[in-house]
């Protein structure tokens, strides 16, 4: 049975709860083949503060957990709404996950390409220098760009700034869908506004 890469979105802080939930559960519900792995991207980085350097595990993009699933039965083929044939174990298994809300692609989800999901899983290996953040200000409907983590390369607006948590929601396009990504200061820089015309030619 052929699994493909899905974006799971789940609750604010509960990433590594559907990661466990997941793993647990497909064990107890001989789920192996219709659900592969579940990982949680994650770096070490380094910051100062009040003077002093720390590390810290980073997760590249807040509030997702990339799953290898068996989702779609291609020999079922379509329903008369022209959609894809979707497996229902994998289905229920998956929305009866604590802390999940749902796919990134609505309700006929687009697994990740392959060269996505190697940009992910292969482009921050072992052992990878640290980063070390820089201070910048940003504000609501600033144009910045992403330099860092899972939706480095997208250019989006910044929608919602935390200055206390050092976090900021950006705007980008994922899938053909608008969706509000959570980064941090040091994972983003701003755009000049000749960059961005340049981009919408």
């Amino acid at each position: 049975m052929e699994k493909q890469w899905f974006v799971l979105h789940t609750l604010t802080g509960q990433e590594n709860k559907v990661q466990r939930s997941i793993e647990a559960r497909v064990k107890i519900e001989r789920m192996e083949d219709y659900i592969g792995r579940c990982v949680i991207p994650t770096e070490k980085v380094s910051e100062k503060k009040n003077g002093k350097k720390r590390t810290l595990v980073k997760k590249f993009f807040p509030g997702y957990v990339l799953c290898e699933l068996a989702l779609y039965d291609e020999a079922r083929g379509v329903d008369d709404k022209g959609r894809k044939a979707i497996y229902e174990r994998t289905w229920q298994f998956l929305r009866e996950t604590p802390g999940m809300i749902g796919f990134v692609g609505s309700d006929r989800p687009m697994p990740l390409k392959k060269h996505e999901i190697d940009a992910i899983l292969l482009d921050k290996p072992q052992g990878a220098s640290e980063v070390e953040r820089p201070k910048f200000n940003f504000s609501v409907e600033d144009t910045v760009k992403i330099n860092d983590g899972a939706f480095m390369g997208l250019t989006g607006q910044v929608s919602m700034v935390d200055p206390d948590k050092g976090k900021l929601k950006v705007e980008v396009n994922i899938f053909n869908r608008k969706v509000q990504v959570d980064v941090e200061y040091w994972q983003i820089e701003k755009v000049a506004i000749e960059e961005t015309f340049t981009e919408a030619k």
